[in-house]
């Protein structure tokens, strides 16, 4: 299993200001679900902020989302380690695959994997 990504996810109560905000640093939005919205580096792709007003399927907000190749491996590690899964694993209608488990700090990670579009043999995501 590898890491794809790790992006910090940070509640906030306006997306738009954020926006505006963080686009004078130079970010600009790849993706908004009303809820909420990555702003990325166009530069640098992989260099990402996510925000959110809260989370539509879950009960908290995450403190950090990280991105992996094998999310049900993941899942296996994390669940066997004896942490505590805050949700449990799920496919989401937007595209993922992920689940939220605590870490030794206190801190709720969205560990996730992009599901592969139906039709395509599994290929990408």
């Amino acid at each position: 299993m590898s890491v794809r990504r790790v992006v910090p996810d940070l509640q906030c109560d306006d997306l738009e200001e954020n926006r505006t905000f963080y686009g004078l640093l130079g970010f600009e939005e790849v993706m908004n679900h009303g809820w909420v919205m990555t702003l990325a580096s166009p530069d640098r792709p992989a260099a990402q902020l996510t925000f959110l007003t809260h989370d539509k399927t879950a009960p908290v907000v995450p403190d950090l989302s990280i991105e992996v190749d094998d999310v049900d491996a993941a899942y296996a590690a994390v669940r066997g380690s004896g942490a505590r899964i805050v949700r449990e694993l799920k496919d989401e209608e937007w595209g993922v695959r992920r689940f939220f488990v605590e870490d030794p700090n206190g801190r709720v990670v969205n560990v996730l994997g992009h599901r592969a579009p139906a039709g395509d043999g599994g290929a990408g995501g």
